[in-house]
């Protein structure tokens, strides 16, 4: 008898330990052929399936589960084979295995870990028609865990914990972030949509109030924006760490700038402020990244790589300022991006900005100023030590700040 048979002969004598094979078969049926489970873990699972159950050798299983877990899910479709064989062995665990289940299908397929990550920001946005997201916040994107709360099965289980259960085993980590911020970009047009319906504009120039009802639409607009933007920056650290919030900075949001979006061409007042809000998301999305990677002083070990980081991004911001880089996106984009980040630096990280280059500081400087942002160049200047007091105090006499 060949290696081969003797596996199958092996597997059929699994399946028959089994209360309904006919169920696990038609579970398992994928292309016209049954499929098997590895040697080694069909073995574990036999065992695991025929020992029998009590108080005081239950305890061993806990620390089987856990490596047959590992095991199952860098195999498809391992889990599912091993959900339904061990549901009929202990029924209370069927809630457990459902869900173990059900994560394993993110380890293998793109597009459900996208689809996931669009569950997070719409549930945390409440952008969601679903009843359990619909008002937002981390309630919605966290949950209340997993498990039988409601009568007739498992409860749905919130977006963001499926994805901490999920997030280790993606293998491409940049896709992870440049799909981030693919989807932070599409949630500034949807948060930009629903603080303005269409015909808002047309309202607001012929309301006696119309500006004091478009300010209250825009704080509510950004309100959501920097909470998007939070999210962003949460999942690109919780996937990748230190080394992709380095490479977001120095590489994808640079490449993002420089590539053309069609769907930034929106047209009219909407428009501009879907363009002005991407902007001003992008720069609570860097900065959030940073300070959750290099903290906010100068103490830590991770923040000995921030001068580097910061000056090779901002050399490339006042490259952008001065019309040295062709851009993409829509300026103002571009410009709410720049005086969004500096302004976040001068304000929430001042010990940054000693870290920087004199003569990069000079340059973003020069470059603010010919975007009519004079007192944001001052005050850049202002916190550079003292290798900037004569450019800063040279642009105070211009300008008469």
């Amino acid at each position: 008898m060949s290696i081969h048979e003797l596996r199958l002969n092996f597997y059929r004598g699994i399946f028959r330990k089994t209360k309904s094979i006919n169920k696990v078969s038609k579970l398992v049926l994928a292309g016209g052929t049954l499929a098997t489970l590895p040697l080694p873990l069909a073995a574990l699972v036999s065992l695991t399936i025929t020992y029998k159950l009590d108080k005081m050798s239950e305890r061993f299983l806990t620390l089987i589960g856990p490596a047959v877990n590992a095991l199952a899910a860098g195999c498809w479709p391992c889990m599912p084979i091993i959900a339904a064989l061990w549901a009929q062995k202990v029924k209370r665990w069927s809630d457990h295995l459902v869900f173990s289940a059900s994560r394993t299908v993110f380890h293998h397929n793109s597009d459900a870990v996208v689809q996931l990550l669009k569950s997070c920001f719409s549930s945390t946005l409440g952008l969601s028609p679903s009843h359990i997201s619909s008002n937002g916040g981390v309630g919605a994107l966290l949950g209340h865990g997993f498990g039988p709360h409601f009568s007739g099965g498992i409860s749905p289980v919130a977006p963001g914990i499926l994805y901490l259960r999920v997030h280790r085993s993606v293998r491409d980590v940049m896709f992870m972030a440049e799909e981030i911020l693919s989807l932070l970009m599409h949630s500034v047009r949807d948060i930009a949509s629903s603080a303005l319906p269409k015909g808002a504009m047309e309202k607001l120039k012929k309301s006696k109030h119309g500006m004091r009802y478009g300010e209250v639409s825009l704080a509510a607009a950004m309100t959501r924006v920097k909470l998007a933007a939070s999210l962003g920056a949460s999942l690109v650290w919780v996937s990748g760490g230190l080394s992709l919030v380095q490479s977001l900075i120095n590489e994808t949001l640079p490449s993002w700038f420089i590539s053309v979006h069609g769907s930034e061409q929106e047209g009219g007042e909407s428009g501009g402020m879907v363009a002005m809000l991407r902007g001003f998301a992008l720069a609570y999305f860097a900065m959030f990244c940073g300070t959750f990677a290099w903290g906010v002083d100068s103490e830590s070990a991770a923040s000995k790589k921030r001068p580097k980081v910061l000056r090779t991004h901002l050399e490339y911001l006042a490259s952008a300022l001065e019309g040295k880089i062709s851009l993409g996106c829509d300026w103002a984009t571009a410009w709410a991006y720049a005086s969004g980040f500096v302004c976040l630096m001068v304000a929430c990280t001042p010990k940054w900005v000693l870290e920087v280059d004199v003569d990069v500081l000079k340059r973003v400087s020069k470059g603010l100023r010919q975007w009519n942002e004079e007192e944001l160049a001052v005050a850049l200047l202002g916190l550079g030590g003292v290798g900037t007091m004569g450019a800063a105090a040279e642009l105070i006499i211009e300008t008469g700040l």
